[in-house]
């Protein structure tokens, strides 16, 4: 019954959400934000911000309002992060134990803050995987970082510190080498010590 409701439903510009995906050009687009416009003169419309998930290309689009679009079936499987094979990078389904393979090109700028044993989101579309998230917080340690001065502590301010994943973060100067932090994966900020 729930697969004939989906049947029939069909999907339009006024059901666009932040965090709706939907196929533009046979790609598929995370909507990151909208806006629903209803001027004076002329027909509704809805103007977006997507980011296409198979390029990371960002680009602003616009609908006319009740205008049908397509959905697109994209999903997450939650895998986890077992280790890197040269320069590739292995997740593993703990269920099946199926292992899916991505290229340094695929995990970019995210591999910073992967650790052996991340739980992460791997997202697929039409059976392929294009894309996958990390957790929005990891706990990493501090393996290299300028001591701190007795009473320099007190004014605040920062330092940069490498993490065992090789990431540098900005930390509070009370901060050590060996210290666990935990770190915003979205902006890559210091949040506290662990």
């Amino acid at each position: 019954m729930l697969v004939l409701l989906a049947e029939i439903y069909a999907f339009s510009s006024n059901d666009i959400k932040v965090g709706t995906n939907i196929e533009v050009d046979g790609a598929p687009w995370p909507v990151l934000e909208f806006l629903h416009v209803k001027p004076g003169k002329g027909a509704a419309f809805v103007r977006t911000k997507l980011r296409n998930y198979v390029t990371g290309n960002t680009v602003e689009k616009t609908f006319r309002a009740g205008s049908s679009i397509d959905q697109a079936d994209v999903y997450k499987e939650t895998k986890q992060f077992t280790y890197k094979d040269g320069s590739q990078f292995v997740f593993m389904d703990l269920n099946t134990y199926e292992e899916i393979r991505l290229s340094a090109s695929e995990v970019g700028d995210k591999k910073k803050w992967l650790k052996e044993g991340m739980d992460c989101n791997v997202l697929f579309w039409n059976g392929k995987v294009i894309d996958f998230e990390l957790p929005i917080t990891v706990q990493l340690t501090v393996v290299d970082v300028d001591p701190g001065l007795k009473g320099d502590t007190a004014q605040g301010g920062s330092k940069p510190a490498t993490l065992d994943t090789g990431a540098i973060v900005n930390v509070p100067l009370f901060v050590n080498t060996g210290d666990e932090i935990l770190v915003d994966t979205r902006s890559g900020q210091y949040m506290s010590r662990a």
